[in-house]
């Protein structure tokens, strides 16, 4: 076999052979362990103010992919703070529902950790729409009606923009089984 004919041979079968795999491969996880999880949110960001409040939220909630059609099977936390000068405080929050899709991701938890008695044993809602290097952010704890009680998976549009250079969020869209006929 000459040398052309050898090198067009090894080729042929290198590309099959990624090909095979990347077939394979397409309902794993980017490191190959395993199934896509069903959704995520991850990452951490401070919110704008232009008074100088340090405001910080923080995810890292994940949806199994064995639990791709209970989105209250949900786990992880999430954490947010805001500070300025003497005043403030944090919240911890045990992840009870994620939903996401395409950009936009909601999340919601019960608050397990807090030096802010309002906060404590509430269930509070995030919602993250992630821009790249614009990312944008919402919060349930807004309005004049903190008592209400917030159901699981729910949260408001996400007004907030973060601060330049901050945002990383990362939101894995769900990908929902939908029964054929």
């Amino acid at each position: 076999m000459n040398r052309v004919t050898k090198i067009a041979a090894v080729s042929a079968a290198l590309l099959l052979t990624l090909a095979a795999g990347g077939a394979a491969t397409a309902d794993t996880d980017w490191a190959g362990r395993g199934p896509r999880e069903a959704a995520a949110l991850t990452g951490t960001a401070k919110l704008y103010r232009p008074a100088g409040d340090d405001i910080t939220f923080g995810f890292d909630a994940h949806l199994a992919a064995k639990d791709n059609m209970d989105p209250e099977a949900a786990t992880g936390t999430f954490r947010f703070s805001h500070y300025k000068g003497d005043w403030g405080g944090y919240a911890v929050a045990k992840v009870d529902c994620l939903v996401t899709g395409g950009k936009v991701a909601v999340v919601t938890g019960v608050v397990t950790e807090t030096d802010v008695d309002a906060f404590r044993g509430k269930r509070v809602g995030v919602s993250v729409h992630d821009l790249g290097k614009h990312d944008r952010l919402g919060y349930s704890w807004i309005g004049k009606d903190t008592e209400a009680k917030l159901p699981k998976c729910m949260g408001s549009a996400p007004f907030e923009k973060v601060k330049a250079g901050t945002g990383d969020f990362q939101v894995l869209p769900w990908q929902l089984d939908y029964p054929t006929e």
